[in-house]
């Protein structure tokens, strides 16, 4: 009976390691569209089969479904799905996370992410933020390789960003804090990586987005300022620029001003000949520092092997801090999504969506069509949407994706084919297994 059971589950997952390559290819056509209620219906057995395949003892098979998990998750919302595996998805992604390679804790990690974009507020949300936050917090110790290292703090930085509270939030920001600037004492390393350092404080920013600044402690702002202020020195560009809308981010939300202001209220900020304390000359001093940085920043010159498409991107974001920080004007920016356009006008608004975007790559325009937790983060309402709040398709997309003679619908025909085939051959190599079982 355990074999006949074994080898029924052999044949539905497809006796092969490319199975999985072939469902996440799929998913990239077959999402871009609902497509009929039978096509529905088989992308979710696919799905239920990628989640089935998270129990596999070989890590390959479990990193290929992920991979195909994380392509439907990204390209659709699957609000149905979730209600039905949501438990078994976390846990198992958790499980990856755990004991996985690094490409399976990178994919894990991106799909607990995903998975909390799609449930939004409510308790799902709170119980992926108990659930993951210390798994999240002890992976991010271990010697993982920086491409794992950065997702899990992606990771961290999302689920905590839809469903944390205040002290969840200040706990995971010191998390990352230390990864880059240990106590003194421990074991973590100092020297990190740029994409590490660029990944902390990206995730860092973007939680600092949901918190009052004066929620933070004067010492803890200390330590942050000075430490962003001399990643503007680093020779990657990335670190620069991660480290500049930090530093902007800082400044809208008053962290400058606390500090100075907390130093002012002590009673030590003039002696008796009204010199000001060593303490406030020193927070000036700081902010006279960053301003002529930011000034250097946005007129730099291109060095070896700087693109110039890099190095207008970095001048343009520190034009726009420099802006910032001498008149007040935070940059306005617009991005079209469908027929609509979504806004920003603050530095904080800009984190967010420039954050969103990263994550969920060329899915974030369908997911801000269809998502109603990021909808409310940009108070966004697409035009194209029915009293309940579905989205409606334009005529051209009807067209483009609806009709049979579409490229996509030809394109998800025949991966329908391919996948049906696959189907039939192991059903065939399970018949014939089943036989070769049964007692002659």
């Amino acid at each position: 009976m355990g074999r006949r059971k074994a080898q029924r589950k052999e044949a539905l997952m497809l006796d092969g390691d490319d199975e999985y390559g072939i469902l996440a290819a799929s998913f990239s056509t077959m999402l871009c569209d609902p497509g009929t209620e039978e096509e529905e219906l088989y992308e979710d057995s696919l799905l239920e089969e990628a989640v089935d395949a998270l129990f596999e003892k070989r890590g390959a098979k479990r990193e290929k479904a992920l991979s195909a998990i994380v392509e439907s998750f990204s390209s659709k919302l699957q609000h149905q799905f979730v209600e039905k595996k949501f438990a078994t998805l976390l846990h198992q992604c958790l499980n990856s996370i755990k004991k996985g390679s690094s490409k399976e804790i990178y994919l894990a990690s991106h799909t607990i992410g995903l998975l909390a974009l799609t449930v939004g507020y409510g308790d799902n949300a709170r119980e992926i933020v108990e659930e993951s936050l210390t798994p999240l917090s002890q992976a991010l110790k271990s010697g993982s390789e920086s491409v794992a290292i950065a997702s899990l703090l992606e990771c961290l930085a999302i689920v905590i960003f839809v469903g944390g509270n205040p002290e969840e939030t200040d706990r995971s920001m010191q998390i990352m804090w230390q990864l880059v600037h240990p106590k003194q004492g421990s074991k973590v390393l100092a020297v990190r990586p740029a994409a590490v350092i660029t990944a902390v404080v990206s995730a860092w920013s973007l939680l600092l987005t949901t918190l009052d600044g004066w929620a933070l402690n004067p010492k803890d702002w200390q330590q942050f300022i000075s430490y962003l202020s001399s990643l503007l020195d680093q020779d990657d560009r990335s670190v620069r620029i991660a480290a500049g809308e930090a530093l902007a981010l800082v400044f809208e939300v008053g962290g400058l001003e606390k500090f100075s202001a907390e130093i002012k209220g002590s009673s030590r900020v003039s002696d008796q000949n009204g010199n000001k304390s060593e303490g406030l000359v020193s927070i000036e001093g700081l902010r006279t520092d960053i301003l002529n940085q930011v000034r250097e920043l946005s007129v730099e010159a291109g060095g070896k092997g700087t693109t110039k498409k890099d190095l207008n991107s970095q001048r343009n974001l520190f034009r726009d801090i420099l802006e910032f920080l001498e008149d007040g004007c935070s940059p306005e920016t617009s991005m079209k999504i469908g027929k609509d356009s979504l806004n920003t006008s603050t530095w904080s608004r800009l984190i967010q969506l420039n954050y969103l975007k990263r994550f969920l790559g060329g899915g974030f325009n369908k997911h801000m069509q269809e998502n109603e937790f990021l909808q409310d983060v940009f108070e966004f309402v697409p035009t194209n949407s029915d009293p309940d709040g579905e989205y409606l398709m334009s005529k051209a997309e009807k067209r483009y994706y609806k009709s049979p003679n579409s490229a996509v619908n030809k394109a998800r025909t025949q991966q329908l084919k391919e996948l049906r085939m696959l189907s039939e051959e192991s059903r065939y190599q399970f018949t014939n297994s089943a036989s070769d079982a049964v007692p002659q």
